[in-house]
């Protein structure tokens, strides 16, 4: 499904989808990854940048949401923001 428009589920990003998110990316950064954005001082928890970089529209990450029919589709997390 390629289309320019939401059509599984609401068209923002739900609390569990943001929790997922910002889970994983806190962790990739724990472990190593490129931070995406400017940190500064104030922000050196890796869910604070997580949290920020989600904020931003920074991260490179697609949502595939899928309905009880086993149809799907793969949003990339700018729209949803």
């Amino acid at each position: 499904m390629s289309n320019d428009k939401v059509i599984v589920g609401p068209p923002k990003v739900t609390r569990f989808e943001k929790a997922r998110i910002v889970g994983a990316r806190a962790l990739q950064i724990s472990m190593g990854a490129p931070i995406l954005v400017n940190a500064d001082e104030a922000v050196s928890n890796p869910i604070d940048i997580a949290l920020k970089e989600m904020d931003i529209a920074v991260l490179p990450i697609t949502i595939r949401r899928t309905l009880p029919d086993l149809t799907f589709q793969d949003i990339p997390l700018k729209w949803l923001l």
